[in-house]
């Protein structure tokens, strides 16, 4: 049997699946940040084209694809679903795994499947600049790229650890023509007035979404662009789930677990949402949800309503949540330090639909190396969580069972951690009790 399922260009997605209305419960509208009240499309118009601010808020179960999208796609899809017979032979598994590639784009992730869209539509709407934050770097770099490819300009606020630590990934966002900044920096209110507070600081995703959003609020040439969490950037994900929908049914395979690695969510999201409704009409399939013990979100943090980033500038959404304020430890899962969830994927966990594990960033890396030593891919620090979860699954799951993970990115500007833990200087770190409850003292008290 052949390890590849390729899909013709012909069946790159047509339409992207929006859940909104499949939902068990409906979400729980956004809300004003000044007066607490639900918000109203017209508030964000400042920040994001009307086109996004409609997807954000539709209640059709699918969204047609423009062909200028499709287009920009099909430079690298439909992406590989890729059977991993070597590893499953390695750990002595009984079950298949299969892995979908994202990290064939051109800058080596997931991210490219929202950001083109969402350059498409800032250039539809007249927007000629993006704003937006980066945590480890793989976002950035998605924007910077579609932003080239659509003739945009494009800013971006890198939290400062993953600036020092991956310099690689900013000199990707450069080679795109792209602007990036340490954040905090000095470009604006909100990263100086941290930098004065503390000259040191190594920043947060939370902090870097107040800088880019601040930046678009006051230039009325730019527009802010979020890579996760957001409900239209999960609907432009699920083009990963719906090929590999097309992909197992080509092998004949119907997948009992769906695996992904989480920060904010949006390409686990992408990945598990078109099997949804499989698992609402009653097929037996397992959504789990893996991310960092230094950053455990969903299996740690409080579902309630709180900001997307620290300085209170964003709507305030129902997830769950370590804080706005939260300041995430300096690991090499950049993109895995986000403080809170995408709402869809949130709800899911609330309602039982999705479980969420937690591993320590070593146990991550050693499976990294094995998937390395068995399929020959270096994956990236967050996409190791994801196999983790993987082979995990697959040991303890039923013989003859499908494990199907999201292989989001590839590792190859990310050296520097992997010398870290060959050097056995990485090191684990499980966030204490009490600064998750310190830091959730700063979440407002709304219903």
């Amino acid at each position: 049997m052949d390890t590849r399922i390729i899909l013709p260009q012909s069946e790159i997605p047509r339409a992207w699946y929006n859940p909104l209305p499949d939902l068990p419960t409906p979400l729980a509208p956004p809300l004003d940040p000044e007066t607490k009240e639900p918000l109203t499309p017209e508030k964000l118009e400042p920040i994001f084209p009307r086109a996004l601010i409609e997807q954000e808020m539709s209640g059709e179960r699918e969204i047609a694809i423009p062909e200028e999208v499709r287009n920009t796609y099909s430079l690298w899809r439909p992406t590989p679903l890729v059977r991993a017979k070597r590893l499953e032979e390695a750990i002595g598994s009984k079950s298949r795994i299969y892995y979908k590639d994202e990290s064939v784009s051109p800058t080596g992730s997931h991210k490219p499947n929202t950001a083109v869209a969402q350059a498409y539509f800032n250039k539809a709407a007249g927007i000629s600049r993006l704003a937006t934050e980066t945590g480890a770097g793989q976002w950035g770099a998605a924007l910077a790229f579609a932003s080239r490819m659509l003739g945009l300009d494009c800013t971006v606020y890198m939290v400062r650890v993953s600036f020092e630590q991956k310099p690689y990934r900013r000199i990707l966002i450069r080679t795109y023509d792209g602007e990036v900044h340490p954040s905090p920096s000095e470009h604006t209110k909100t990263g100086a007035e941290m930098l004065r507070q503390d000259p040191e600081c190594k920043g947060s995703l939370g902090l870097a979404i107040s800088e880019a959003v601040e930046d678009a609020a006051m230039n009325g040439d730019a527009n802010y662009s979020l890579g996760s969490v957001l409900n239209h950037v999960l609907l432009h994900q699920t083009v990963m789930g719906l090929e590999t929908k097309k992909q197992l049914e080509m092998a004949g395979q119907n997948p009992d677990y769906v695996i992904g690695c989480v920060g904010g969510g949006s390409n686990f999201a992408g990945m598990m949402l078109p099997f949804l409704p499989d698992k609402l009409e009653g097929k037996p399939i397992n959504f789990v949800a893996a991310e960092p013990k230094a950053c455990p979100t969903l299996t740690k943090g409080d579902f309630r309503y709180d900001y997307g980033d620290m300085t209170k500038l964003t709507p305030l959404i129902k997830m769950y949540t370590l804080g706005h304020s939260f300041m995430p430890p300096p690991i090499h899962s950049g993109g895995l330090r986000y403080h809170g969830g995408a709402p869809i994927m949130c709800n899911l966990v609330r309602e039982g639909l999705v479980q969420a594990k937690s591993y320590f960033q070593e146990e991550c890396f050693e499976a990294a190396r094995l998937f390395q030593a068995t399929e020959g891919y270096l994956p990236a620090p967050e996409t190791s969580h994801a196999i983790k979860s993987a082979i995990d699954t697959a040991k303890q799951a039923e013989p003859g069972s499908n494990v199907v993970f999201l292989y989001s990115g590839h590792g190859l500007l990310d050296l520097a951690a992997y010398d870290a833990y060959l050097r056995s200087e990485l090191g684990n770190y499980e966030l204490p009790g009490e600064s998750i409850e310190q830091a959730l003292q700063s979440c407002p008290d709304v219903e």
